[in-house]
């Protein structure tokens, strides 16, 4: 039998988790085992007085910088197998579906959730690590990312979610955002649903479904458009 998916999060805050991962269908399979979730606090590995996991950063500056010591013992006490290492930090490559694919298509992954001014590079270089960023902008820890790229990746294991072809139809598959969603009333405040989509005609939904994602899609995020241009 096939284990399951499973993320280890290593962070100063365990009590973070679940979460929101907790909640929905998520949690719900997460109590159903279809995956799994464990955490490690850092802070656990210190043997400095106080618990302390940090230090002031090499050539002055202002914040406070995770020790490498702290954290590669937190890293290595953990049982890799195969699944990549991941550093949550906004100077990482962005997140994107594709990746979230790949990721949710093995066994797992360990995530690593820096605080402060972040991890000591020579951590991040010995072990390894794969930086990600969810986005161009900074959060006081990795916390937070490391819930959205968990839930990313479990919402794609088969049973989770349910209905498969809801996974095909939504953002980002074929570098397309997905097309707008109505639903009852037929009126509401003087707006209808787009005839179409109450025709029973399926080929008709189809190309108005593809017609305004690709609209959508111009008109919101134009670097995706480029993506699908057919090279001449």
């Amino acid at each position: 039998m096939t284990e399951p998916f499973r993320a280890t999060v290593l962070t100063l805050f365990p009590d973070a988790f679940p979460g929101t991962l907790g909640a929905s269908l998520i949690g719900r399979a997460l109590k159903q085992q279809k995956w799994q979730l464990e955490t490690l606090d850092i802070r656990t590995f210190s043997h400095h007085k106080h618990r302390s996991v940090d230090d002031t950063p090499a050539g002055g500056g202002p914040g406070m910088v995770l020790r490498p010591d702290v954290a590669a013992m937190a890293i290595d006490s953990v049982e890799r197998f195969d699944r990549p290492l991941i550093h949550l930090s906004p100077r990482g490559k962005p997140l994107t579906q594709s990746r979230v694919r790949e990721l949710a298509a093995g066994s797992g992954m360990v995530l690593f959730c820096s605080r402060f001014e972040g991890l000591d590079q020579r951590v991040i270089d010995s072990r390894q690590m794969e930086e990600i960023s969810i986005g161009d902008y900074v959060l006081a820890g990795g916390e937070i990312a490391a819930q959205v790229l968990i839930e990313a990746c479990v919402r794609l294991i088969p049973g989770v979610l349910g209905a498969q072809q809801s996974i095909v139809e939504e953002s980002f598959e074929g570098n397309l955002l997905e097309y707008p969603q109505y639903t009852r009333p037929r009126v509401w405040e003087d707006n209808e649903v787009p005839e179409v989509l109450l025709s029973g005609d399926h080929g008709r939904i189809a190309r108005w479904r593809r017609d305004a994602a690709t609209s959508l899609t111009k008109r919101v995020r134009p670097d995706l458009v480029d993506k699908n241009a057919k090279p001449e």
